[in-house]
């Protein structure tokens, strides 16, 4: 789709499928979309799709909660309403997929005692693993993946509003992350860069305490030896891939910094490309995982029936 005619942009109807494994927060991403002007409709059967957009453009987005409850829901059936709304005249369909580890998932439902969809009469593990196993494809076609197991409520209503706000003109959303490799790589970046080779400011005892959002310990990566040609090659090739994921339809596009802990280098690389990328124009937001982490240090969270 050529996205820079504003006039073709405003005469398509928007549509984004909101699925992913109960419990992974699929109600709370579609209160978001209503809250921030989508017409927000929650398990409609896939056949009735169709005859819903059927018709002029609506003068606003829609927002379409699908997940294993529907009335008519398979996996074949929904893989083919993406590829029919793909190819549909008049419309840009995206799909926003949550996902949601195991463990975090038995947490939840442990948490509010409820029955899991497909296993009503079981443990909610044995529905939760029979549900992952059998939204594989789906999630594979995901235009945006957000793992929520790490996220509170209040920190996904943030990464949806990031993602799916009416736009401004700028066609392509830019995430950026920080996180540390000893615990795994997130799921759902389309782009990752190991800082791992630059001096590390824990070794300095007065910088351990910090991160690299403060001056201090952006100051001390900057002055290793290899981080101005790593950070000049690193924005011009991102800067060179956006306007082609631009032209490719691409909606949404996420880059990760990884460093050991999380704390240090990755922050400072991640900060200093979402000013350079924020100058430039473009539509960006940040996350930290290992700091949000540590902030929900001995805090539980209640998910409560919000999912």
């Amino acid at each position: 789709m050529a996205v820079d005619d504003k006039a073709s942009i405003s005469s398509e109807q928007r549509v984004v499928l909101v699925t992913g494994p109960s419990g992974a927060g699929r109600s709370t991403a579609i209160n978001v979309l209503e809250d921030i002007g989508y017409e927000a409709i929650d398990n409609l059967p896939l056949s009735l799709l169709p005859r819903l957009l059927d018709g002029p453009p609506l003068d606003h987005p829609l927002a379409l909660g699908i997940d294993v409850r529907n009335r008519d829901f398979n996996v074949a059936a929904m893989t083919d309403m993406m590829r029919t709304l793909t190819h549909m005249d008049g419309v840009t369909a995206e799909l926003l997929y949550l996902d949601c580890n195991t463990d975090v998932l038995v947490r939840r439902y442990s948490e509010t005692r409820r029955r899991h969809p497909m296993a009503p009469a079981q443990s909610p593990i044995q529905g939760i693993e029979r549900e992952l196993d059998l939204l594989v494809p789906i999630r594979a076609t995901a235009d945006v993946l957000l793992d929520t197991s790490d996220l509170s409520p209040h920190e996904l209503r943030s990464e949806v509003d990031r993602w799916f706000a009416p736009d401004t003109g700028q066609r392509l959303a830019i995430s950026v992350h920080s996180f540390s490799y000893k615990r795994g790589v997130p799921r759902g970046v389309d782009m990752i860069f190991d800082c791992r080779f630059l001096k590390n400011p824990y070794w300095e005892e007065s910088l351990r305490s910090f991160d690299g959002r403060d001056a201090e310990v952006a100051e001390f990566v900057a002055t290793d030896a290899r981080f101005a040609e790593f950070f000049e090659k690193m924005q011009a090739l991102v800067e060179m891939l956006l306007p082609a994921y631009i032209d490719e339809g691409k909606a949404h596009f996420s880059i990760g910094f990884g460093c050991t802990g999380g704390q240090h280098r990755s922050v400072a690389v991640a900060e200093k490309l979402v000013n350079a990328l924020a100058r430039g124009g473009w539509r960006v937001s940040i996350r930290h995982r290992e700091m949000e982490r540590r902030a929900q240090a001995g805090s539980q969270i209640k998910w409560g029936s919000a999912q």
